[in-house]
Order: C-alpha cells, then sequence, then structure tokens
C-alpha cells in the first residue's frame, strides 16, 4: 500500500493540526505564517469548533519529570502476561510509512491522550524496515530518554513475534497522579 492511500480522518486532521501549531520548530526553521484553517467536511461550524476545544482539553500534561524518573525495559514477567494475553494492551499505533518528523508528533500526542485516559500499557509499531535496520524501530527508543516521553513512559520492551516481534514495543504508560 502506498503512502498516498493512506488517509487521516477529519478528526485525526483536527488533532494533527492542533499539534503542529503547538510544536516548537526546529534550529534554522521557522513557524508558518499563518497556519492554515481546519475545515472539516459534514460538520457544522459550531460541531467543529466544539471537536476542536474537545481534542484541545483531552491532552492533559503530566506532571514535571522527578528526580530518578527514568525509562526501563519492561519487567520479564510483565512482559509474558502481554505476550500471553493476560494482560490487556489498551491502545495500539503503527508508524509504518511515516516521516521521524510525522511519527515523533503523532507519538507524543497517542502518549498524552494515553496517559490522560489512564491507558497502561499500549504497543507501539515500528516496523523493521527494509533490512531489518528500520529508522523508526532505532530512534523510537531513543526518544523515550527524552524529557517529553519521560515523563509519560515508565518502561517498554520488544514485543512478542506476534504482535510485531522487534518491529514493535509494549510500553508502560505512566500512573497520572491524584489530584
Amino acid at each position: 500500500m502506498s503512502r498516498r492511500s493512506k488517509r487521516l480522518t477529519d478528526e485525526d486532521r483536527i488533532l494533527w493540526s492542533r499539534v503542529a501549531r503547538s510544536a516548537v520548530p526546529l534550529k534554522g526553521r521557522f513557524y508558518p505564517e499563518e497556519p492554515e484553517p481546519v475545515v472539516v467536511k459534514g460538520f457544522s461550524e459550531s460541531a467543529q469548533e466544539a471537536l476542536v476545544n474537545s481534542l484541545d482539553t483531552a491532552v492533559v500534561q503530566p506532571s514535571p519529570k522527578k528526580k530518578g524518573q527514568t525509562v526501563r525495559k519492561l519487567d520479564l514477567p510483565t512482559k509474558n502476561k502481554l505476550a500471553k494475553g493476560r494482560l490487556e494492551i489498551t491502545g495500539r499505533i503503527d508508524l509504518h510509512g511515516l516521516t521521524q518528523d510525522e511519527a515523533y508528533m503523532l507519538l507524543l500526542s497517542f502518549l498524552q491522550r494515553a496517559y490522560a485516559s489512564d491507558q497502561r500499557y499500549v504497543l507501539v509499531i515500528t516496523g523493521k524496515g527494509s533490512a531489518g535496520e528500520g529508522v523508526l524501530r532505532r530512534v523510537v527508543p531513543k526518544w523515550f530518554s527524552t524529557p517529553p516521553f519521560r515523563s509519560l513512559v515508565g518502561s517498554f520492551e520488544d514485543a512478542a513475534r506476534h504482535h510485531g516481534g522487534h518491529g514493535a514495543l509494549y510500553v508502560r504508560v505512566r500512573k497520572r497522579e491524584p489530584r
């Protein structure tokens, strides 16, 4: 399947627009002059505005990194329970065919939503690449140790073969602190 045949849903397009506008550009790059307005076919203006507002409130920011908060490997008993289906995988994201920039923003927003909805275990599918040396397969574990992800991800490990093997990761999402 080619990259062009994959289409975003209207909700995904709105969410991506919000995430992209909140991103800090890389050094030497600038924000676009005027962000393109998001127009969703089949929605009235009030329904579209309500959808956009609900997506804004759905992203909950985790508490800042605490001292000693690191991302570790998933423990073996938990990995085995996930592989055998004794622990439920509550969310999945497939990053096949995306560039690093696209995958980074999509993965970050996915994990923020998982954190906000108290999902505990999710599956991140990176793919293996053509020769087993996929770019996303290499960089996603490195991203987990960076500040935006470190406060969301507790631990991770390669998935079992039937869940994607080395081309996928089991991720334990941190619990939200009671307020």
